[in-house]
């Protein structure tokens, strides 16, 4: 798929913007429907030097979308083959870039490892775009620490829907 914007490994120095992309989206759609306990525990883990640290070594991976210098999407991979985050600038929502993020991890796991499928604790807000993308619920909406999910999953494959 085609498309105006970047998407590449993300670098050392672009850790922290891709955290702040991810708080200030949630904050903005999906804070409102987490008790504060799970908005707690969302901006604890943004801010976890722990993922970091595992970014750095290269077991938490981190994919960026930029327009021209803007980055203007972020979406990460943990224990191989999980979704962990996926947050576009609300600027650029519906213009293909979560679409895009997800493709370039596809292609990633298909062309990197042996994982066989894909999965993802979707977010309320973030169901019905996993659902266009293929994904199917394993289990009914769940809520852990406050931090209310979908279970998902999506046999990979080289091309999304």
């Amino acid at each position: 798929m085609e498309t105006p914007y970047q998407i590449r490994t993300a670098h050392r120095d672009e850790w922290e913007d891709a955290m702040a992309l991810a708080w200030r989206t949630f904050l903005r759609f999906e804070a409102q429907d987490y008790p504060p306990e799970g908005v707690r525990n969302f901006e604890r883990f943004v801010s976890d030097q722990t993922i970091y640290r595992m970014f750095i070594i290269g077991s938490y991976h981190l994919f960026v979308a930029y327009a021209g210098t803007k980055l203007v999407g972020m979406i990460t991979l943990r224990d191989d083959s999980h979704i962990s985050l996926l947050f576009v600038d609300e600027k650029y929502h519906r213009q293909g870039i979560g679409r895009a993020l997800v493709q370039c991890v596809s292609d990633f796991l298909v062309s990197e490892s042996r994982a066989s499928r894909m999965t993802v604790n979707a977010s309320p807000y973030g169901v019905e775009f996993y659902h266009k993308l293929g994904f199917r619920d394993v289990r009914p909406q769940e809520q852990k620490d406050g931090i209310i999910y979908t279970p998902m999953e999506l046999v990979l494959s080289r091309e999304l829907r």
